[in-house]
């Protein structure tokens, strides 16, 4: 008989960041539909809750590595698709005769199909060159300068899923200058943000380590984001 492959066991500490990941990934994009005034900047309110899950992120990436990570993402993706396309569908279903709120639920919970897309393609893209860039900051840097990797890593990915969003959402609305004033925006709100909790994401890191008693260098790691298990 073919020998059995060996069953994978994820920790519970494993599963509490990954399913805190997509939580935070879901929560961003609902609160995304309130625009909020950021001193005279006009932001969506889920700038306040996406950086978190690149937080989450760097953290799953640091501890497990770049595989589990990739698969996590794609997990966010999965959910994010989701529920998208339940609000969507929701959205088309004819109202009963006696309910009102058909007009709200449009106002609030309606998706346009080019900021769904642009959505979905800034976070494959900046989620992926987050991960991406911490581990192979943390091979070529033997393991230290942790605060500066998760730091550099975040810049990096926060910076295209800024302009991927901004261009595929707003390029041809709105004049050049005010999509390049909203990209930098977003950019250092957000790079900005993961700079004030590099402290504790350090430190939750270290602790997260020495419960899991874990470390993973990603050294041989194919970094193709499409093999989505390895």
């Amino acid at each position: 008989m073919p020998e059995k492959k060996a069953e994978t066991k994820y920790s519970r500490r494993f599963l509490l960041f990954s399913a805190s990941f997509i939580v935070f990934l879901l929560t961003a994009n609902i609160a995304s539909v309130k625009i909020f005034d950021f001193f005279g900047v006009f932001m969506d309110a889920g700038t306040i809750v996406f950086p978190l899950s690149y937080i989450f992120g760097d953290v799953l990436t640091e501890v497990y590595g770049f595989r589990r990570s990739r698969m996590i993402i794609w997990l966010g993706f999965a959910g994010n698709l989701f529920l998208v396309l339940t609000l969507m569908i929701a959205e088309i279903l004819p109202p009963a005769p006696f309910w009102d709120g058909q007009a709200a639920y449009s106002r609030i919970l309606g998706f346009m199909p080019r900021i769904f897309v642009a959505s979905l393609c800034a976070y494959l893209v900046g989620e992926f060159l987050n991960s991406y860039v911490l581990s192979k900051l943390k091979v070529s840097c033997k393991g230290r300068f942790l605060w500066l990797r998760v730091v550099l890593s975040t810049i990096v990915g926060q910076l295209f899923d800024s302009i991927i969003f901004g261009v595929i959402a707003f390029g041809g609305t709105i004049p050049l200058v005010d999509l390049q004033i909203y990209v930098l925006v977003q950019w250092g709100f957000k790079s900005g943000y993961e700079m004030l909790i590099s402290p504790v994401t350090v430190r939750v890191i270290a602790w997260l380590k020495k419960k899991e008693q874990l470390d993973t260098y990603d050294y041989g790691v194919r970094y193709n984001p499409f093999k989505i298990w390895e």
